[in-house]
């Protein structure tokens, strides 16, 4: 199975590495933001860097964009799955034109309201993943998987 992971560096991206034991067996390619956190964890990895700051950022909004559009056509990745924040919107968006399947888990620390994100990617997400109880009632078809600390 081919894998793209994608997600903000930091504390995302820390919950994208919780899942080493799945995603070391799959061809993968990462998609983060070029930080020392990130450039750490990703030694050795697949990546492309995004660009950011993307929160609210309309200008990087449209790189990323038309850096998703090249990167789903180059990895023609199977599975795209993300912990947020927003670059993985694009991917997400733009994954329903290809065959990929897209798996979202929503961030560990928003349980009492749903983030921006997960609710931009909701729509066209496949598999809607939630961390705690509370998040089932944000995002009622949400599957429960606990935390992954």
């Amino acid at each position: 199975m081919r894998l793209l992971l994608v997600s903000s560096s930091g504390g995302h991206l820390a919950q994208l590495m919780c899942l080493r034991s799945w995603w070391e067996k799959h061809d993968r390619h990462w998609v983060t933001f070029d930080t020392d956190d990130a450039v750490a964890k990703l030694q050795g990895e697949e990546v492309t860097w995004a660009h950011h700051p993307t929160t609210r950022n309309v200008r990087n909004l449209l790189r990323n964009t038309t850096q998703a559009r090249r990167v789903l056509e180059r990895t023609d990745p199977d599975v795209i799955v993300s912990t947020g924040a927003a670059v993985a919107v694009p991917y997400f968006w733009l994954s329903k034109w290809r065959r990929s399947s897209t798996v979202y888990l929503e961030v560990y620390d928003r349980i009492e309201t749903p983030t921006l994100t997960g609710r931009l990617c909701r729509p066209v997400t496949d598999l809607f993943l939630v961390q705690w109880e509370e998040q089932r009632r944000l995002y009622p078809s949400s599957v429960l998987v606990g935390e992954l600390w």
